[in-house]
């Protein structure tokens, strides 16, 4: 009876014509597709000419044995199964040649169900190398979305922020980037720089709303020596030190009108020129600006020159704030705590259950910016290796409590004190285990009734 064709494709390499023969009827059989060669140099030959998915290869034969085959095939085999045919008297050479990359031996004479056998132990090894290829590759994928230049994320909003800007690094398109202080803007700016065509040219920031009005133009444009009082030499701007690379204006709503017109001269002439000089140079910058600001708001106000919106908002990249996206603040975390780790020389393991539940409730004003330096406070006054709710900021409700005992007691009674600390640290279990008893009672080395018995006591109502 025949089998169904599998359209799989073997090379089957014996000096002997009766094995050939053989092998050829029962792998046809099975419906393989077979080729047949005398010896090694026909079979270099043959897997030249044709890519196959299994070989079987003995090992002894003249001209080229199985060994030198497969030494001397190399790369031509690297994504076939090759399957060695040995004797008793080879038994050793055939693991050797397992050590090389052969895939098995069978063991001569052999039966027709053997080959079989041991062909289909082969597909499905192959079968599983190639769907844990597929996965590797997946969870590559989707590991890239969670990242973007320095930045980690895995909610959708950021995903779909972190697609768009890698595909803007391949192109010179003018970009706005707007959200909130401290949602990365900058870090998006240089995202898109340092994964993009410009990668090897110069990445220069300039907040426009930190230099003074009377500054920003000579730094933007440069000027030439005696263009002013104090101009005591040439001085090259900001747009020409990123030229070949990428100039990044944040905080554009800040810029004034009056720079404003210079601003959108040099975007549309892609030519700039110095604080009294008399000559333009035109200039090769890409342009990615960013603000804080709702610059539509602007522009109807009259803050903002309509005209120079439309020139730099070609493509928006919208940051959304650290308090839309809650799911990414478990991974921000993680990734501060290991930063701060490495930069503070300590080894913060964990963050407690209690903790997490008040970084993820916060309301974040300050959006990212303000989790890092949450975390780097945490870091540093975490005394053991794990964050507890009183090392964050009391701002988020964290209760720190004072160290000094003068603080804590009145009087010298050792048994007042001893209750007074047993409620505290009852109080920062439960705290850090976010109210589970059984992990409290574990951090607190007494029974879990001995822990009931004693919130009971002092009224511990978490």
């Amino acid at each position: 009876m025949m089998h169904n064709q599998t359209n799989k494709q073997i090379l089957v390499i014996d000096d002997e014509e009766n094995i050939r023969q053989i092998l050829s009827i029962i792998l046809t059989d099975a419906g393989y597709g077979v080729d047949i060669a005398a010896d090694g140099e026909t079979g270099i030959r043959k897997v030249g000419e044709k890519v196959y998915n299994f070989i079987l290869c003995d090992i002894k034969m003249p001209n080229m044995d199985g060994i030198t085959f497969l030494q001397t095939a190399g790369d031509l085999i690297k994504h076939t199964t090759v399957i060695m045919m040995s004797a008793f008297a080879t038994m050793d050479r055939a693991l050797e040649t397992i050590k090389m990359g052969a895939y098995d031996y069978v063991q001569k004479p052999f039966h027709a169900e053997e080959i079989i056998l041991v062909l289909k132990k082969a597909e499905e090894r192959e079968q599983l190398r190639r769907e844990n290829v597929a996965l590797k590759e997946r969870v590559k994928e989707i590991e890239q979305n969670f990242e973007f230049g320095t930045m980690v994320a895995k909610s959708k909003s950021m995903q779909a922020v972190f697609a768009l800007a890698k595909k803007m690094g391949q192109n010179d398109t003018t970009v706005l980037i707007s959200g909130e202080s401290g949602t990365g803007k900058e870090l998006i700016a240089k995202g898109i720089h340092f994964n993009g065509k410009r990668s090897e040219g110069s990445f220069v920031a300039v907040n426009c709303g930190g230099i003074p009005e009377t500054l920003l133009e000579s730094e933007l444009f440069g000027y030439k020596k005696g263009a002013f009082t104090g101009a005591d030499r040439d001085k090259i701007g900001l747009f020409e030190e990123a030229e070949g690379g990428t100039i990044f204006l944040d905080e554009i709503g800040e810029m004034p009108l009056s720079l404003q017109v210079k601003l959108l001269r040099a975007l549309q002439e892609r030519e700039i020129r110095q604080i009294g000089g008399s000559k333009t140079k035109k200039i090769d910058v890409r342009v990615i600006t960013a603000t804080s600001k709702i610059l539509e708001d602007e522009v109807k106000k009259g803050d903002f020159r309509e005209d120079l919106y439309y020139r730099i908002n070609v493509v928006t990249i919208k940051l959304p704030p650290l308090r839309d996206r809650v799911e990414d603040i478990q991974i921000l975390t993680d990734l501060f705590v290991d930063q701060f780790n490495k930069k503070l020389g300590r080894d913060i393991q964990d963050i407690s259950p209690g903790a997490m539940s008040m970084l993820v409730k916060h309301s974040w004003p300050g959006n990212v910016r303000e989790l890092e330096n949450a975390i780097e406070r945490a870091v540093v006054l975490s005394e053991k290796k794990i964050i507890l709710p009183e090392h964050l900021p009391e701002t988020m409700g964290a209760k720190t409590g004072s160290r000094r005992i003068d603080d804590l007691f009145e009087g010298f009674s050792v048994k007042q004190a001893q209750k007074i600390m047993e409620k505290r640290l009852i109080s920062r279990a439960l705290d850090a285990t976010g109210g589970n008893r059984t992990k409290a009672s574990r951090l607190l080395e007494i029974s879990h009734p001995s822990l009931l018995s004693k919130m009971k006591l002092y009224e511990i109502h978490k």
